[in-house]
């Protein structure tokens, strides 16, 4: 196996135990001359407790609706293709059709990951949760309660919630931009710039820079959220 499967043998933390040790015993067990190792490393322990987070709460989100389609799944290989490469998806994809046979505590699953990985390794899986969900051009109200009971669970404030999702609701929401930069439209043009750059520090790709390069590469996609967030305000407010 090339591409996730590196992480797989280098090494794995916390996702070894709990309710998702149970759960990725099966799906990458199953999988040919596979071992699971405990984390060898701290740096490589860490990205793959983070991928295998975010393979099972994929899989939670795309059985949402009560049915996983072939179109679906092909959306979500683009996604994984989008994110990690070539071989990464084609791995993740074996390992996630696995998930996707299994039945498993969404609560319980995002309380153990809520546990462990720190806050802004959490909002990056929501953020990419969101991707997933809205790769087929929309987001479905049964995918959305999932996503949500998943923040929840995952200790992720409503603010941060809101944050996150605004960009994904742009094209229905006018107010998007306010929200993708936690603020409300009574703020002041100082309070824009203010928020503006809270908001940069606190989804700097870097944040996250200990998942992985690639997992730093697609924080990108949120950071330029926020600037894209800011420069629509500038636009309509005519300041600089």
């Amino acid at each position: 196996m090339k591409g996730w499967g590196k992480w797989i043998t280098t090494g794995l933390g916390f996702v070894v135990g709990g309710p998702i040790g149970a759960i990725i015993g099966f799906a990458i067990g199953s999988l040919a001359d596979v071992k699971i190792q405990t984390g060898s490393s701290v740096g490589n322990s860490m990205e793959g407790d983070f991928k295998v987070s975010l393979l099972v709460l994929i899989a939670a989100v795309m059985k949402a609706d009560g049915k996983v389609v072939k179109s679906e799944l092909s959306v979500v290989k683009q996604f994984l293709v989008q994110q990690f490469g070539e071989d990464g998806a084609l791995d993740a994809l074996q390992i996630l059709k696995n998930l996707l046979e299994q039945n498993y505590p969404v609560h319980e699953v995002s309380m153990q990951i809520g546990a462990n990985l720190n806050y802004s390794a959490k909002l990056e899986l929501l953020h990419l949760l969101f991707a997933v969900a809205q790769a087929d051009a929309e987001i479905d109200s049964a995918e959305l309660a999932v996503i949500q009971q998943i923040a929840h669970y995952m200790g992720i404030s409503p603010i941060d919630f809101n944050s996150i999702k605004a960009p994904f609701d742009k094209t229905i929401d006018t107010d998007w931009a306010y929200k993708a930069l936690e603020i409300e439209p009574s703020a002041t043009d100082e309070e824009i710039k203010k928020a503006y750059r809270r908001m940069a520090m606190k989804y700097h790709p870097d944040k996250v820079a200990n998942l992985g390069e690639d997992i730093r590469k697609s924080a990108t996609e949120k950071f330029k959220a926020i600037n894209s967030a800011y420069e629509e305000l500038k636009k309509r407010r005519g300041f600089v």
